[in-house]
Protein backbone atom coordinates (compact mmCIF):
# COMPACT_ATOMS: atom_id res chain seq x y z
CA UNK A 1 0.00 0.00 0.00
CA UNK A 2 1.42 3.62 -0.86
CA UNK A 3 0.95 6.44 1.18
CA UNK A 4 0.74 8.83 -2.47
CA UNK A 5 0.86 6.53 -5.43
CA UNK A 6 2.63 8.99 -8.19
CA UNK A 7 4.03 4.80 -9.98
CA UNK A 8 -0.09 4.94 -10.39
CA UNK A 9 -0.43 8.62 -12.01
CA UNK A 10 2.71 8.13 -14.28
CA UNK A 11 1.13 5.06 -16.00
CA UNK A 12 -1.55 6.78 -17.01
CA UNK A 13 0.13 9.85 -18.89
CA UNK A 14 3.45 8.04 -19.77
CA UNK A 15 3.41 8.69 -23.08
CA UNK A 16 2.06 12.31 -22.97
CA UNK A 17 5.03 13.21 -20.23
CA UNK A 18 7.73 11.41 -22.23
CA UNK A 19 6.36 13.61 -25.34
CA UNK A 20 6.99 16.65 -23.08
CA UNK A 21 9.94 16.18 -22.08
CA UNK A 22 11.42 15.14 -25.56
CA UNK A 23 10.56 18.32 -26.92
CA UNK A 24 12.39 20.10 -24.23
CA UNK A 25 15.71 17.78 -25.36
CA UNK A 26 15.06 18.78 -28.91
CA UNK A 27 14.95 22.33 -28.68
CA UNK A 28 17.26 22.79 -26.11
CA UNK A 29 15.94 25.67 -23.84
CA UNK A 30 16.52 24.37 -20.68
CA UNK A 31 16.05 27.37 -18.86
CA UNK A 32 13.00 29.52 -19.62
CA UNK A 33 12.04 27.65 -22.20
CA UNK A 34 9.01 27.65 -24.19
CA UNK A 35 7.17 25.42 -21.57
CA UNK A 36 7.18 28.03 -18.89
CA UNK A 37 5.70 30.61 -20.47
CA UNK A 38 2.83 28.04 -21.69
CA UNK A 39 2.45 26.80 -18.01
CA UNK A 40 1.84 30.25 -16.79
CA UNK A 41 -0.88 30.98 -19.17
CA UNK A 42 -2.98 27.61 -18.35
CA UNK A 43 -2.38 27.98 -14.37
CA UNK A 44 -3.39 31.76 -14.61
CA UNK A 45 -6.46 30.46 -16.66
CA UNK A 46 -7.12 27.57 -14.03
CA UNK A 47 -6.63 29.89 -11.25
CA UNK A 48 -8.45 32.70 -12.47
CA UNK A 49 -5.81 35.41 -12.35
CA UNK A 50 -4.42 37.73 -14.50
CA UNK A 51 -0.72 36.72 -13.80
CA UNK A 52 0.91 33.32 -12.63
CA UNK A 53 4.92 33.49 -12.10
CA UNK A 54 6.33 30.14 -12.19
CA UNK A 55 9.66 29.79 -9.43
CA UNK A 56 12.05 26.81 -8.69
CA UNK A 57 9.91 25.83 -5.19
CA UNK A 58 7.04 26.89 -3.11
CA UNK A 59 9.07 28.31 -0.78
CA UNK A 60 10.92 30.23 -3.27
CA UNK A 61 7.83 31.62 -3.74
CA UNK A 62 7.21 32.67 -0.49
CA UNK A 63 10.18 34.38 -0.46
CA UNK A 64 9.91 35.91 -3.63
CA UNK A 65 6.22 37.11 -3.22
CA UNK A 66 7.48 38.56 0.00
CA UNK A 67 10.59 40.41 -1.85
CA UNK A 68 7.95 42.23 -3.91
CA UNK A 69 6.35 43.81 -1.34
CA UNK A 70 9.41 45.00 0.14
CA UNK A 71 9.03 42.80 3.44
CA UNK A 72 12.20 43.41 5.36
CA UNK A 73 14.39 43.88 8.72
CA UNK A 74 12.01 44.91 11.15
CA UNK A 75 8.94 44.05 9.97
CA UNK A 76 5.96 41.52 10.87
CA UNK A 77 4.42 38.91 9.29
CA UNK A 78 1.04 37.36 10.76
CA UNK A 79 1.07 33.60 9.89
CA UNK A 80 0.25 30.00 11.66
CA UNK A 81 2.51 28.14 13.84
CA UNK A 82 0.85 24.82 12.33
CA UNK A 83 2.43 24.86 9.32
CA UNK A 84 5.88 23.27 7.42
CA UNK A 85 9.02 24.88 8.51
CA UNK A 86 9.08 26.73 5.02
CA UNK A 87 6.00 28.99 5.78
CA UNK A 88 8.21 30.77 9.06
CA UNK A 89 11.51 30.05 7.55
CA UNK A 90 10.91 32.61 4.90
CA UNK A 91 9.77 35.57 6.86
CA UNK A 92 12.66 35.11 9.11
CA UNK A 93 15.11 35.03 6.02
CA UNK A 94 14.57 38.38 5.43
CA UNK A 95 14.94 39.31 9.18
CA UNK A 96 10.96 40.21 9.55
CA UNK A 97 9.47 38.46 12.40
CA UNK A 98 6.71 35.45 12.19
CA UNK A 99 3.98 36.38 14.70
CA UNK A 100 2.12 33.30 14.97
CA UNK A 101 -1.70 33.27 15.65
CA UNK A 102 -3.29 30.15 16.65
CA UNK A 103 -5.52 28.13 14.80
CA UNK A 104 -9.17 27.46 14.72
CA UNK A 105 -9.57 23.97 15.87
CA UNK A 106 -12.26 22.99 13.65
CA UNK A 107 -10.02 23.32 10.33
CA UNK A 108 -6.77 24.10 11.83
CA UNK A 109 -6.34 27.13 9.52
CA UNK A 110 -5.15 30.21 11.01
CA UNK A 111 -7.73 31.79 12.93
CA UNK A 112 -9.18 35.12 11.56
CA UNK A 113 -10.96 36.33 14.96
CA UNK A 114 -7.48 36.23 16.56
CA UNK A 115 -5.70 38.75 13.67
CA UNK A 116 -6.70 41.77 15.39
CA UNK A 117 -4.89 41.17 18.57
CA UNK A 118 -1.82 40.16 16.67
CA UNK A 119 -1.56 43.59 14.39
CA UNK A 120 0.99 46.22 15.21
CA UNK A 121 2.29 49.24 13.72
CA UNK A 122 4.96 46.61 12.04
CA UNK A 123 2.19 44.39 10.78
CA UNK A 124 3.43 43.98 6.81
CA UNK A 125 1.64 41.33 5.57
CA UNK A 126 -0.84 38.27 6.85
CA UNK A 127 -0.05 34.70 5.48
CA UNK A 128 -2.35 32.19 5.59
CA UNK A 129 -1.81 28.45 4.79
CA UNK A 130 -4.72 26.60 3.15
CA UNK A 131 -3.81 23.34 4.97
CA UNK A 132 -4.26 19.53 4.12
CA UNK A 133 -5.93 21.43 1.28
CA UNK A 134 -8.37 23.51 2.39
CA UNK A 135 -8.74 27.27 2.14
CA UNK A 136 -8.08 29.24 4.68
CA UNK A 137 -11.06 31.51 5.66
CA UNK A 138 -9.95 34.25 3.18
CA UNK A 139 -12.88 36.06 3.28
CA UNK A 140 -12.80 36.83 7.08
CA UNK A 141 -8.85 37.20 6.74
CA UNK A 142 -8.88 39.78 3.95
CA UNK A 143 -11.38 42.25 5.75
CA UNK A 144 -9.31 42.29 8.39
CA UNK A 145 -6.43 42.80 6.39
CA UNK A 146 -8.36 45.73 4.32
CA UNK A 147 -9.21 47.64 7.27
CA UNK A 148 -5.45 47.69 8.51
CA UNK A 149 -3.79 48.40 4.53
CA UNK A 150 -2.14 45.09 4.74
CA UNK A 151 -1.62 42.42 2.31
CA UNK A 152 -2.68 38.88 2.55
CA UNK A 153 -0.30 35.93 0.94
CA UNK A 154 -1.73 33.02 0.65
CA UNK A 155 0.64 29.82 1.32
CA UNK A 156 -1.09 27.49 -0.66
CA UNK A 157 1.27 25.23 -1.03
CA UNK A 158 -1.21 21.97 -0.03
CA UNK A 159 -4.29 23.36 -1.25
CA UNK A 160 -4.09 24.19 -5.11
CA UNK A 161 -6.98 22.84 -7.39
CA UNK A 162 -9.15 23.34 -4.10
CA UNK A 163 -11.59 26.45 -3.85
CA UNK A 164 -13.94 28.43 -1.46
CA UNK A 165 -17.17 29.69 -2.17
CA UNK A 166 -16.35 28.96 -6.20
CA UNK A 167 -13.10 30.53 -6.18
CA UNK A 168 -9.77 28.77 -6.95
CA UNK A 169 -7.22 28.54 -4.25
CA UNK A 170 -4.31 31.04 -5.18
CA UNK A 171 -6.89 33.73 -6.29
CA UNK A 172 -8.32 34.93 -2.77
CA UNK A 173 -5.74 37.19 -1.70
CA UNK A 174 -3.07 39.86 -2.87
CA UNK A 175 -0.57 36.93 -3.94
CA UNK A 176 -1.09 33.32 -3.77
CA UNK A 177 1.84 30.98 -3.88
CA UNK A 178 1.77 27.49 -4.35
CA UNK A 179 4.27 24.37 -4.86
CA UNK A 180 4.63 21.54 -7.20
CA UNK A 181 6.76 19.28 -5.26
CA UNK A 182 5.96 15.88 -6.02
CA UNK A 183 3.60 14.87 -3.38
CA UNK A 184 1.70 17.94 -4.25
CA UNK A 185 -1.57 18.11 -5.33
CA UNK A 186 -0.22 19.17 -8.94
CA UNK A 187 3.18 17.79 -8.86
CA UNK A 188 6.42 17.89 -10.63
CA UNK A 189 9.23 15.81 -10.91
CA UNK A 190 11.51 17.72 -8.55
CA UNK A 191 10.72 21.27 -6.91
CA UNK A 192 9.17 23.82 -8.25
CA UNK A 193 6.49 26.46 -7.29
CA UNK A 194 4.17 29.62 -8.19
CA UNK A 195 2.81 33.11 -7.23
CA UNK A 196 -0.23 34.12 -8.78
CA UNK A 197 -1.60 38.11 -8.86
CA UNK A 198 -3.97 40.33 -10.30
CA UNK A 199 -1.32 43.03 -9.96
CA UNK A 200 0.16 44.26 -12.88
CA UNK A 201 3.22 45.92 -11.17
CA UNK A 202 3.37 42.70 -8.58
CA UNK A 203 3.84 40.46 -11.28
CA UNK A 204 6.25 42.43 -12.78
CA UNK A 205 8.24 42.23 -9.53
CA UNK A 206 7.68 38.88 -8.99
CA UNK A 207 9.34 37.93 -12.85
CA UNK A 208 12.59 40.08 -11.99
CA UNK A 209 13.02 39.09 -8.47
CA UNK A 210 13.54 35.21 -9.74
CA UNK A 211 15.97 36.23 -11.78
CA UNK A 212 18.60 37.86 -10.11
CA UNK A 213 16.29 40.99 -9.94
CA UNK A 214 17.20 41.35 -13.87
CA UNK A 215 14.31 43.52 -15.68
CA UNK A 216 16.72 43.31 -19.19
CA UNK A 217 20.14 41.34 -19.58
CA UNK A 218 22.22 42.60 -17.46
CA UNK A 219 19.98 44.96 -15.54
CA UNK A 220 19.60 44.85 -12.27
CA UNK A 221 17.02 47.12 -10.58
CA UNK A 222 16.38 45.41 -7.37
CA UNK A 223 17.75 42.74 -5.26
CA UNK A 224 16.19 38.98 -6.39
CA UNK A 225 16.73 35.58 -6.60
CA UNK A 226 18.09 32.80 -8.41
CA UNK A 227 14.52 31.18 -8.84
CA UNK A 228 13.29 30.18 -11.78
CA UNK A 229 11.21 27.53 -12.79
CA UNK A 230 13.02 24.89 -14.69
CA UNK A 231 11.66 23.96 -18.23
CA UNK A 232 11.77 20.18 -17.41
CA UNK A 233 9.54 20.45 -14.33
CA UNK A 234 7.44 23.04 -16.87
CA UNK A 235 6.46 20.17 -19.10
CA UNK A 236 6.20 18.07 -16.52
CA UNK A 237 3.39 19.69 -14.89
CA UNK A 238 1.92 20.61 -18.34
CA UNK A 239 1.44 16.98 -19.28
CA UNK A 240 -0.12 16.56 -15.55
CA UNK A 241 -2.21 19.34 -15.79
CA UNK A 242 -4.72 17.91 -18.78
CA UNK A 243 -5.98 15.52 -15.99
CA UNK A 244 -5.87 18.07 -13.13
CA UNK A 245 -9.19 18.42 -12.84
CA UNK A 246 -10.48 14.87 -12.79
CA UNK A 247 -7.83 14.51 -10.03
CA UNK A 248 -9.37 17.31 -8.15
CA UNK A 249 -12.69 15.28 -7.99
CA UNK A 250 -11.55 12.33 -7.28
CA UNK A 251 -9.40 13.77 -4.47
CA UNK A 252 -12.74 14.93 -3.58
CA UNK A 253 -14.67 12.26 -3.65
CA UNK A 254 -12.24 10.06 -2.26
CA UNK A 255 -11.66 12.69 1.04
CA UNK A 256 -15.62 12.62 1.53
CA UNK A 257 -15.87 8.68 1.58
CA UNK A 258 -12.93 7.78 3.90
CA UNK A 259 -15.01 10.60 6.36
CA UNK A 260 -18.58 9.01 5.49
CA UNK A 261 -16.65 5.59 6.25
CA UNK A 262 -15.43 6.46 9.18
CA UNK A 263 -18.27 8.50 10.48
CA UNK A 264 -20.09 5.20 9.91
CA UNK A 265 -18.33 3.31 12.42
CA UNK A 266 -18.12 6.28 15.44
CA UNK A 267 -15.78 8.91 14.28
CA UNK A 268 -16.65 12.45 14.35
CA UNK A 269 -16.04 15.52 12.69
CA UNK A 270 -16.36 18.78 14.75
CA UNK A 271 -14.98 17.66 18.13
CA UNK A 272 -13.51 14.65 19.28
CA UNK A 273 -14.84 14.64 22.92
CA UNK A 274 -14.98 11.15 23.85
CA UNK A 275 -14.85 9.92 20.56
CA UNK A 276 -11.54 7.90 19.27
CA UNK A 277 -11.77 9.68 15.94
CA UNK A 278 -11.75 13.34 14.70
CA UNK A 279 -11.98 13.23 10.89
CA UNK A 280 -11.77 16.67 8.57
CA UNK A 281 -14.17 19.02 8.47
CA UNK A 282 -14.78 20.50 5.10
CA UNK A 283 -17.63 23.25 4.73
CA UNK A 284 -20.71 23.09 2.69
CA UNK A 285 -19.20 25.88 0.42
CA UNK A 286 -15.68 24.79 0.01
CA UNK A 287 -13.83 22.14 -1.79
CA UNK A 288 -10.64 20.30 -0.16
CA UNK A 289 -8.18 18.47 -1.86
CA UNK A 290 -7.26 16.55 0.63
CA UNK A 291 -3.65 16.97 0.09
CA UNK A 292 -3.46 15.16 3.35
CA UNK A 293 -6.46 13.22 4.72
CA UNK A 294 -5.39 13.85 8.44
CA UNK A 295 -6.99 12.29 11.60
CA UNK A 296 -6.88 13.33 15.25
CA UNK A 297 -6.56 9.99 17.57
CA UNK A 298 -5.61 9.16 21.25
CA UNK A 299 -2.69 7.64 21.50
CA UNK A 300 -0.80 8.79 18.26
CA UNK A 301 2.25 6.34 18.71
CA UNK A 302 0.04 3.42 19.67
CA UNK A 303 -2.28 3.98 16.40
CA UNK A 304 0.83 4.12 14.03
CA UNK A 305 2.16 1.21 15.38
CA UNK A 306 -0.94 -0.74 14.92
CA UNK A 307 -1.47 0.89 11.47
CA UNK A 308 1.71 -0.26 10.64
CA UNK A 309 1.72 -3.56 11.62
CA UNK A 310 -1.61 -4.01 9.57
CA UNK A 311 0.28 -2.16 7.00
CA UNK A 312 -0.96 0.79 6.22
CA UNK A 313 1.35 3.94 6.03
CA UNK A 314 0.94 7.36 7.98
CA UNK A 315 2.78 10.59 8.18
CA UNK A 316 2.42 13.13 10.81
CA UNK A 317 1.63 16.74 9.82
CA UNK A 318 2.94 18.20 11.89
CA UNK A 319 4.35 17.02 15.04
CA UNK A 320 5.73 20.58 16.24
CA UNK A 321 4.39 24.14 16.09
CA UNK A 322 6.52 26.39 14.66
CA UNK A 323 6.59 28.59 17.53
CA UNK A 324 8.23 25.53 19.64
CA UNK A 325 10.92 24.89 17.09
CA UNK A 326 14.38 25.33 18.54
CA UNK A 327 14.98 28.12 15.29
CA UNK A 328 12.44 30.32 16.86
CA UNK A 329 13.12 30.01 20.76
CA UNK A 330 15.56 33.01 20.52
CA UNK A 331 14.28 35.87 19.00
CA UNK A 332 10.76 34.65 18.34
CA UNK A 333 9.24 34.33 21.52
CA UNK A 334 5.76 32.32 21.34
CA UNK A 335 2.68 34.37 21.43
CA UNK A 336 0.64 32.03 22.84
CA UNK A 337 -1.25 29.16 20.37
CA UNK A 338 -2.45 26.08 22.72
CA UNK A 339 -5.21 25.02 19.86
CA UNK A 340 -1.90 24.30 17.90
CA UNK A 341 0.05 22.59 20.63
CA UNK A 342 -2.66 20.60 21.87
CA UNK A 343 -3.83 19.55 17.97
CA UNK A 344 -0.24 18.52 17.12
CA UNK A 345 -0.31 15.51 19.56
CA UNK A 346 -2.91 14.35 18.20
CA UNK A 347 -2.90 14.79 13.90
CA UNK A 348 -2.31 11.70 11.88
CA UNK A 349 -2.38 11.42 8.10
CA UNK A 350 -3.41 8.72 5.77
CA UNK A 351 -2.92 7.40 2.97
CA UNK A 352 -4.35 9.77 -0.05
CA UNK A 353 -4.17 10.22 -3.72
CA UNK A 354 -6.51 10.35 -6.57
CA UNK A 355 -6.12 6.93 -7.78
CA UNK A 356 -6.41 5.13 -3.91
CA UNK A 357 -9.49 2.22 -5.29
CA UNK A 358 -12.22 1.86 -2.63
CA UNK A 359 -11.08 -1.82 -1.27
CA UNK A 360 -7.59 -0.25 -0.40
CA UNK A 361 -9.76 2.56 0.95
CA UNK A 362 -11.72 -0.35 3.11
CA UNK A 363 -8.66 -1.67 4.19
CA UNK A 364 -7.58 1.38 5.40
CA UNK A 365 -10.59 2.35 7.40
CA UNK A 366 -10.53 -1.50 9.11
CA UNK A 367 -7.41 -1.12 9.92
CA UNK A 368 -7.91 2.29 11.94
CA UNK A 369 -10.94 0.99 13.67
CA UNK A 370 -8.87 -1.86 14.39
CA UNK A 371 -6.31 0.23 15.58
CA UNK A 372 -8.79 2.88 17.99
CA UNK A 373 -11.68 0.78 18.99
CA UNK A 374 -14.30 2.05 16.39
CA UNK A 375 -16.91 -0.34 15.56
CA UNK A 376 -16.37 -2.84 13.11
CA UNK A 377 -17.55 -3.02 9.60
CA UNK A 378 -21.50 -4.39 9.17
Amino acid sequence: MQFIDLKAQYARIESEVRARIDAVLSHGQYIMGPEVGELEERLATFVGVRHCVGLSSGTDALLAAMMALEIGRGDEVITTPFTFIATGEMIALLGARPVFVDIDPVTYNLDPSKLEAAITGRTRAIMPVSLYGQCADMDAINAVADAHRIAVIEDAAQSFGASDRGRRSCSLSKIGCTSFFPAKPLGAYGDAGACFTDDDDLAKALREIRNHGQDRRYHHPRLGLNGRLDTMQAAVLLAKLDIFPAEVEARARLGARYTELLNARGAVSTDIGGAAVLTPFVPADSVSVYAQYTLQVRDREGVAQKLHELGVPTAIHYPIPLNDQPVFHVGFPSTGTPVSADIATRVLSLPMHPYLTEEVQLQVVDAVATATGLASAG
